[in-house]
């Protein structure tokens, strides 16, 4: 056999089978770029990746397309818009939100929960997204109990405790978390030495953790990936002073507010004892 043809026959099984060794993770990471960057996400909600490194935090938690994924809290659905196309072709996203039921709940509340729902109804971008009603500790049950993969909730800690009900949240996610699931959460962080009681938004990463662990959980690992150094934590209108609130900021000071960017987070990735 001609030298460089032999050559080639042995290199290219070598790579094909280089390729088909890679891990899940490492083809799924191309597939979680390509949701982030595509055309069809809102620009001014691209434009916050800066703050909340989408690519990097749920590639922190481990994600992966086959997965079923718990979205606590989702709110307007930032993250919804990146999760559910992501896991549309081969896993499941269960959004875990507000019960309209309840008497008590906001008109506030209400409209987010439409403009969320409304997101969703596009089918053939985000697949079949199953809502669960959510209130816990009246309704917590988030699905069939170790049927999920991974519970995240994004910035969403500091209204849990306020209502004094994030036990009952942990205890929710213990349950439907398979053994060894991950929870992945990231809260506006409050300096070790703030006023952990004020309502500001912010709480102590030392108090998520010993709430987790105190709940079935083991802390894995904490990263900086959503940290920022410039924010005190101290501001007049606590984290709603920020950007993109900036809640209250005259028109003339709101540059300087901007300059600081969004909140400090810590990133925690727990996994379930």
């Amino acid at each position: 056999m001609n030298q460089k043809f032999a050559t080639l026959a042995g290199i290219v099984p070598a790579a094909i089978m280089a390729v088909s060794l890679l891990p899940l993770s490492a083809v799924a990471d191309e597939k979680l770029k390509s949701v982030i960057e595509s055309p069809e996400r809102p620009a001014e909600e691209k434009a916050r990746d800066q703050y909340r490194h989408p690519y990097e935090t749920l590639t922190f938690f481990g994600i992966e397309p086959d997965m079923t994924v718990v979205e606590l809290a989702p709110g307007n659905g930032w993250y919804t818009e990146i999760l559910a196309p992501y896991l549309r072709d081969e896993g499941e996203l269960i959004g875990a939100h507000v019960d309209l039921e309840s008497e008590e709940l906001p008109d506030f509340y209400r409209d987010i929960y439409a403009a969320w729902e409304e997101r969703i109804s596009d089918t053939e971008r985000f697949g079949d997204v199953e809502i669960v009603a959510f209130d816990p500790p009246r309704k917590s049950e988030l699905g069939e109990p170790g049927s999920a993969d991974m519970v995240v909730t994004f910035r969403s800690t500091h209204g849990w405790k306020g209502d004094d009900v994030f036990d009952d949240v942990l205890e929710a996610a213990n349950d439907v978390l398979k053994p060894g699931g991950v929870l992945g959460v990231v809260q506006h962080r409050l300096p070790e030495s703030g006023d952990g009681e004020e309502y500001t938004g912010y709480v102590k990463q030392s108090w998520v953790v010993a709430r987790a662990e105190a709940n079935g959980f083991r802390l894995v690992e904490a990263s900086d990936i959503n940290a920022n150094p410039a924010d005190t934590a101290d501001h007049p209108e606590g984290v709603w002073s920020l950007p993109p609130s900036l809640r209250n900021v005259p028109e003339d000071e709101q540059d300087e507010w901007i300059a600081i960017g969004e909140s400090d987070r810590m990133t925690l990735k727990f996994v379930k004892r």
